[in-house]
């Protein structure tokens, strides 16, 4: 490998370009990239996620903000209902939705942290009590992941010394619990914030046809709003699948594909249930 690419392959400008870095080294398999990056480190700075802390509630609250703002468009055109009705029930909807996901959220986030600590507090209290038998537990749990009996001794005795250490490693080997920030109620608050913002900003796009496109073109048909509405939705869908995918190992292309054909199924069925309904109670 050249010096310039070594170099540019290990600068540190940003934590970001850190990151795409490893990931790129990662997506091709390429070694000597992965081993390049890391001598270039330091070892307690190896970037990983980044920008994934609020993924979840970014790409939960925003899909589900856009779907459900395009099926109640979709039902509402195949129900025959005026375009005024559809940005009442679409915005009046959307808001409401948008603080419950929030709201919901929060308190969630805030009632599985105060369980994960409730947890570490009573195995804290187990080892202060009887180390015996959670030095044995870790000895066991060791040995079935395919340590020797000697090594997982040494290595659970050891870390038995350090008993605040030890504890959050049985909170993580024992029972699969990843413990909370020290802010955890801020931090649960910042999600609910961001499902709430990425729900309403989401959802409202499959309305701003409805209400932009007819300034300009005040004489456009219903379903000329109606396909605005879709363009739009499939769009935002596309990008939002491509998005996520710099966070994982799938192609942005399929990830793209992928929602955007989950977020046009639940259009059609919604469309379909619509025009069903509208017929029904036509006659």
């Amino acid at each position: 490998m050249a010096t310039d690419e070594k170099t540019a392959l290990i600068e540190t400008t940003t934590n970001g370009s850190k990151f795409a870095k490893a990931r790129i080294a990662f997506k091709e398999g390429d070694v000597e990239k992965s081993r390049n990056f890391h001598d270039g480190q330091c070892r307690n700075e190896e970037p990983h996620q980044d920008g994934g802390g609020f993924l979840k509630a970014i790409v939960f609250g925003g899909l589900d903000g856009i779907l459900t703002s395009f099926a109640i468009v979709a039902g509402a055109t195949g129900g025959n209902l005026d375009e005024r009705v559809i940005l009442v029930l679409g915005f009046s909807n959307i808001f409401a939705d948008a603080l419950s996901m929030g709201v919901g959220e929060y308190l969630s986030s805030v009632a599985h942290n105060d369980w994960v600590l409730t947890e570490r507090a009573r195995e804290s209290w187990e080892m202060e009590n009887y180390p015996e038998g959670e030095i044995a537990e870790m000895i066991e749990i060791y040995v079935e992941r395919g340590m020797s009996e000697e090594d997982a001794t040494a290595v659970v005795t050891t870390m038995a010394q350090y008993k605040e250490f030890f504890v959050d490693v049985m909170m993580m080997e024992e029972l699969h619990l990843q413990l909370p920030e020290k802010d955890h109620r801020m931090e649960s608050f910042r999600e609910g914030l961001v499902m709430f913002f990425a729900f309403a900003s989401f959802g409202a796009m499959p309305l701003l046809g409805y209400v932009v496109i007819p300034v300009y073109f005040p004489h456009m048909s219903s379903e000329a709003l109606f396909r605005s509405a879709c363009i739009i939705t499939g769009i935002v869908l596309f990008i939002m699948g491509s998005v996520k995918s710099y966070f994982s190992a799938t192609n942005w292309v399929w990830a793209g594909t992928e929602t955007l054909l989950l977020g046009g199924a639940c259009g059609i069925v919604a469309h379909c249930i619509g025009d069903f309904i509208n017929d029904f109670v036509s006659e």
